[in-house]
């Protein structure tokens, strides 16, 4: 991670002076660098990273950096105020100055992808550009909707969360030439870590802190962004509960702190909060089993793990 942290500085260099004042902002703003880990253990489980190659560390870079830039854009396009605790970046140098920094960023991301010269591998990372691409797209289209469905809800988050988790621990296993099934059980166990991480993450909109989120509690249910809590809380409310709901999601009507106060405590009495925690648990089950082929390792703790420190915030 050392090694990955001293590429991210080095890429994020620009003679344009303000591209690295905002990649920097962001970069050093204390993320958790979870997607470039996951990179470099499912690497060195696969066991490339026993040879004397840096392949695992420019493509975890460039996870790191793809991740940086939907970041960017998505606080642009949320309106976003705070990222990672702190003013967002489109905050102290504008929306036009984030997507081109962004823009940067992907541009770096596939010149290092390139670089490594593992054609798959580009070709599963760039796909997960554009899934993400869709996922947001998709996430828009169905925003202030109450029709919205759980499946609806899930095709959103394994585009827009879990399909860089995927491509991110599939990236090991392709550079040490494993076999399918292996590749396979990666990248599954990726989908599901990011399915548990973007439920959690929902569900701490309206249950967690600014601290635990790194953005301001509520900022889903002031976007109008129907995630899971909603829809459960929805479909198990009374017709006055469902009024409430139409009103402040659909017609953006009477959005007030007392609302979203009133919002979770209908998510409280429904379970809805409780049942998302629920499917979290169970993707990240779903993750831990799909690493039952590979050996006892140091490498496949530190993927336990990820799952645990994913669900343990919701604690």
């Amino acid at each position: 991670m050392g090694r990955v942290n001293d590429l991210i500085l080095e890429k994020a260099g620009s003679d344009v002076d303000m591209i690295p004042e905002v990649a920097k902002h962001l970069i050093d703003s204390g993320g958790k660098r979870l997607r470039p880990m996951l990179t470099l253990a499912a690497a060195n489980m696969s066991g490339y990273g026993k040879a004397e190659v840096n392949g695992h560390v420019k493509m975890a870079m460039a996870v790191e950096f793809m991740h940086t830039a939907t970041l960017l854009h998505d606080d642009v396009v949320d309106e976003s105020d705070m990222r990672r605790g702190k003013l967002a970046a489109r905050m102290l140098w504008g929306n036009q100055a984030s997507v081109l920094v962004g823009d940067y960023l992907l541009g770096q991301a596939f010149r290092v992808m390139v670089d490594v010269g593992n054609l798959r591998a580009l070709d599963v990372l760039s796909t997960a550009a554009c899934v993400i691409a869709e996922g947001e797209v998709l996430q828009l289209s169905v925003a202030q909707n109450m029709k919205t469905t759980t499946d609806d809800y899930m095709k959103v988050i394994r585009a827009k969360t879990a399909a860089l988790f995927a491509a991110a621990c599939e990236m090991g296993p392709i550079l040490a030439n494993s076999d399918e099934a292996k590749i396979l059980a990666l990248r599954t166990y990726g989908l599901e870590l990011g399915n548990a991480f973007q439920l959690i993450d929902d569900a701490l909109d309206y249950g967690g802190s600014a601290a635990s989120l790194g953005k301001n509690v509520g900022d889903d249910f002031r976007e109008g962004k129907i995630t899971l809590p909603v829809i459960l809380a929805y479909e198990r409310g009374d017709n006055d509960d469902k009024a409430f709901w139409r009103r402040v999601m659909e017609e953006r009507k009477d959005v007030t702190d007392g609302a979203l106060e009133h919002a979770m405590g209908l998510l409280r009495t429904s379970n809805a909060l409780d049942d998302t925690l629920a499917q979290a648990r169970a993707h990240g089950e779903a993750a831990i089993k799909a690493l039952d082929m590979f050996e006892d390792s140091a490498y496949k703790s530190a993927l336990i793990d990820a799952v645990a420190f994913c669900i343990s915030r919701a604690h």
